[in-house]
């Protein structure tokens, strides 16, 4: 019998992807999870404990500590302390109590800022860190690690099976919507429609508007998370090394955050006029996955942009 422990459940991606096993035939009652209250991921001890007591068979490790340019710089000890701790443990327990199946979530901020576009995933390792999110990025590089090591250590002798994959910027339902944490597109929704029922003038962007940004619609995220997960190891294998195992998954499509900005606002409906405060940072100049690994491995996005910005939209307002 299959127990799939959905690490992070009550996140966006981690409610994404018990949708979808949920919509493509997976039993609520196959399906774990733990809300913070009732496990803490940064406590070793309750995270053995709650695998020896639950024997899931597979793990999404979709739990992780978020957030957008401004959080990543006020708060880099959370992001760095609590990301390590809560996949080490996970990524151990599993390992302890013979998970053989596990699918680790990452980030397309692993990759150095001035990555040759679009990124490959040979490009690891290859660079420095944008340095607004570089201890977030090092605990996900960390991850992705881990989950090779496991590999290479115990893949003969406990069957283990440990994948990883690298989302671009996520957003949909379940986003944070926080005034100060959030990341850039349920930023801007929230700042467009609050200036469209205040009859606000002008909203002010941080930045130049010039950077380059792809963006992928969380469910997406979810259908292709399940797919590399079921992927017979023979052919997963085939498509990518045992110390370069990631697969980056991204719509295939970048635009500049000014066009971002323009937009969101359409689909609101804000008429007024967007301005951009230059003397704020831009963070990377550009982030545009390779997800042509991928491809090879027979999965592509579905949702277009502005058809995903629309579905965001309608979960932000209800």
């Amino acid at each position: 019998m299959t127990k799939i422990f959905v690490a992070g459940h009550n996140g966006m991606v981690g409610s994404a992807i018990v949708r979808h096993l949920l919509a493509n035939g997976t039993s609520q009652h196959d399906i774990i999870t733990r809300t913070r209250t009732e496990l803490d991921l940064c406590d070793q001890q309750a995270v053995l404990a709650f695998f020896a007591s639950e024997r899931p068979t597979q793990v999404y490790l979709a739990a992780a500590k978020v957030g957008g340019i401004h959080a990543n710089n006020t708060y880099p000890a959370d992001f760095i302390y609590q990301n390590l701790m809560l996949q080490s443990n996970i990524i151990h327990a599993a390992h302890l109590n013979g998970v053989q199946k596990l699918l680790f979530l990452g980030s397309s901020c692993i990759y150095p800022r001035l990555a040759e576009q679009p990124m490959r995933e040979d490009a690891l390792l290859t660079g420095t860190l944008e340095p607004t999110n570089e201890p977030y990025a090092i605990a996900k590089i960390a991850g992705i690690k881990m989950c090779e090591s496991y590999n290479r250590q115990y893949a003969i002798s406990h069957g283990t099976d440990y994948r990883s994959v690298m989302p671009t910027n996520l957003y949909g339902p379940g986003d944070n919507y926080h005034p100060e944490n959030s990341h850039v597109i349920p930023a801007l929704i929230r700042r467009f429609h609050a200036a469209k029922m205040q009859n606000a003038p002008s909203v002010t962007i941080w930045g130049t508007g010039t950077p380059r940004r792809e963006f992928l619609y969380v469910d997406d995220m979810a259908a292709a998370s399940v797919h590399v997960m079921n992927l017979s190891k023979d052919f997963y294998e085939q498509h990518t090394h045992p110390r370069q195992s990631h697969i980056n998954v991204g719509s295939g499509i970048d635009i500049t955050i000014a066009e971002l900005a323009h937009t969101i606002s359409k689909i609101i409906g804000y008429t007024g006029t967007i301005e951009f405060d230059v003397t704020q940072p831009d963070g990377a100049p550009r982030k545009w996955m390779d997800s042509s690994r991928l491809a090879s491995l027979g999965w592509k996005a579905q949702t277009s942009l502005e058809a995903g910005l629309c579905l965001a939209y309608a979960d932000f307002r209800v």
